[in-house]
């Protein structure tokens, strides 16, 4: 607890000695709204301040005429910091015998950008987060990276009401709870399944794969494949069969959606 108060003084730019403010000067949400995502988080604030800034968007900010660092723009800072932290502990005492390649790489699909809207999609905080009209009229409460954003803040509000034990409580409950499943029973290698079971979770559909083109002499065949969904090209690979060109394809398409979550809008109601 010693570590977090003084972690917390540095964050808020205070000297070491003086007692850390929660957020303030934002408009408050209803209680009955910060309840209900309590209640999806598994997690009772003792500071509810740290709730309410987690839960509002910039948008909100520049209609109220309040500063910008009111957002949750600081928070989302903090919890990809205690996310990664979370995660990286987690696969490193699951996973004993895997090189430090293969663990990097199971991080970046457990805490990408699609990875998090997913699971606040699962959580409906879409409905929660406080934007301006405009931003929820043109799509904001199923926007892919507002709802990835959100839910990072979420994380470091818990963190800095509760600590790195309650914020790992509720990654453990909300992300790794479903992730477990994921790299236990799928080889890593199998890009392949990885992009449908996120696709799939969240559009309802799977991805399609084409060949585009097949080149060479009979014994040494090369195939270029191409994987898309509702018209959107993901990705493409080569190998020397159709499934190792596919599982290409899919590696390069979950790279794209990591860099880019909106890539393929929202899904339908």
């Amino acid at each position: 607890m010693v570590f977090k108060d003084r972690f917390q003084r540095f964050l808020s730019g205070l000297p070491w000695g003086k007692s850390v403010p929660g957020p303030r000067d934002v408009s408050t949400a209803e209680p009955a709204t910060l309840a209900a995502v309590e209640k999806k988080l598994g997690y009772r604030f003792t500071d509810r301040s740290f709730l309410e800034r987690a839960l509002l968007h910039r948008s909100h900010i520049h209609v109220s005429g309040s500063s910008r660092s009111q957002s949750n723009e600081r928070l989302e800072f903090l919890g990809d910091a205690v996310l990664g932290l979370v995660v990286n502990e987690y696969l490193y005492l699951r996973f004993p015998k895997r090189a430090e390649g293969d663990l990097t790489k199971m991080k970046s699909i457990l805490v990408c950008g699609s990875r998090l809207s997913e699971v606040a999609t699962t959580l409906q905080l879409g409905s929660h987060i406080r934007m301006s009209r405009s931003e929820a009229a043109t799509g904001g409460r199923k926007r892919s990276s507002i709802l990835a954003d959100t839910m990072e803040a979420l994380l470091g509000a818990v963190y800095l009401d509760g600590g790195l034990e309650a914020a790992s409580g509720v990654i453990q409950k909300c992300l790794l709870a479903q992730s477990r499943r994921l790299l236990d029973r799928r080889s890593f290698g199998n890009y392949k399944s990885l992009l449908q079971e996120m696709i799939q979770a969240r559009y309802k559909s799977p991805p399609r794969y084409r060949v585009l083109r097949s080149s060479g002499p009979d014994h040494a065949r090369v195939f270029t494949v191409a994987v898309s969904f509702n018209g959107i090209a993901l990705g493409s690979g080569e190998g020397r069969n159709k499934k190792a060109a596919e599982q290409k394809a899919a590696r390069e398409a979950l790279q794209r959606l990591e860099d880019d979550p909106d890539l393929l809008g929202s899904p339908a109601d």
